[in-house]
């Protein structure tokens, strides 16, 4: 098959047929599976596999780092497979034979009607939908089910704090909480990845969004795009809804 060397390598690697995307992926199994190896070409292929499905693999670099693991769980999530970050064979069938669905466009799951933000504790994602039902917005999330139950909320001030505070601040004094949207009691809502006063550089990366690498303190924390579009899209009122 023909591939004209000047397309993008993300696209050129869906553009890989099915039967040898396999071969390459059933190697790369053995190569991950091997702790110390060198950097291998059938990993690459995954890494602009999951690249193309917006996954968010980052430098393709034929390596099976932390960031590829967030993404093989981003791609397991979107696809309600088990989120173990490895190329399980159910995995790798989905990747090469099926129609997955992208990890950075995934259908919102059931939440009712009306203007919403949906999370998901599955898969860690939420969407943004408008009053007639479209999703406005979507992205995955750190949060901590053992604090924030599955129900449905109202955003707005709780036990005396303000509904919205553009830099909050933990209860430590030394991380900063960007566009914090309360929406549970008593100290609840979204917020950036906290950042470090002192420097500014944010407590983990972007990439661990979407998975369960790390637990928050009980707040949904997203990515200062997303908070930024939370702080602009809830008001006093409106309707969270926990899954």
């Amino acid at each position: 098959m023909y591939i004209d060397p000047h397309v993008s390598p993300v696209r050129r690697a869906l553009m890989v047929p099915a039967v040898v995307l396999a071969v390459l992926l059933t190697a790369a199994t053995v190569v991950a599976a091997s702790p110390g190896v060198a950097a291998s070409s059938a990993t690459s292929a995954i890494q602009r596999r999951l690249n193309g499905l917006g996954c968010a693999v980052g430098p393709v670099d034929g390596r099976v780092g932390l960031q590829t693991r967030a993404a093989l769980v981003r791609f397991q999530s979107a696809n309600r497979l088990p989120r173990s970050g490895t190329l399980t064979a159910a995995t790798r069938r989905l990747l090469t034979r099926g129609a997955p669905v992208r990890c950075d466009r995934r259908p919102v799951v059931r939440s009712g009607a009306g203007r919403r933000v949906v999370i998901s504790q599955h898969q860690n994602y939420l969407w943004l939908v408008s009053g007639t039902g479209r999703v406005l917005a979507q992205g995955g999330l750190v949060d901590n089910p053992r604090v924030l139950r599955p129900g449905t909320y109202r955003s707005g001030s709780a036990c005396g704090r303000s509904a919205r505070i553009r830099n909050n601040t933990d209860a430590s004094g030394r991380l900063r909480l960007h566009n914090f949207v309360r929406f549970a009691p008593c100290g609840v809502g979204f917020h950036q990845i906290p950042q470090y006063r002192t420097t500014g550089a944010q407590i983990h990366p972007d990439y661990l969004l979407g998975t369960d690498y790390r637990t928050s303190h009980g707040c949904i924390r997203v990515s200062r795009s997303m908070s930024a579009k939370i702080w602009r899209f809830v008001v006093p009122g409106t309707k969270v809804v926990v899954r």
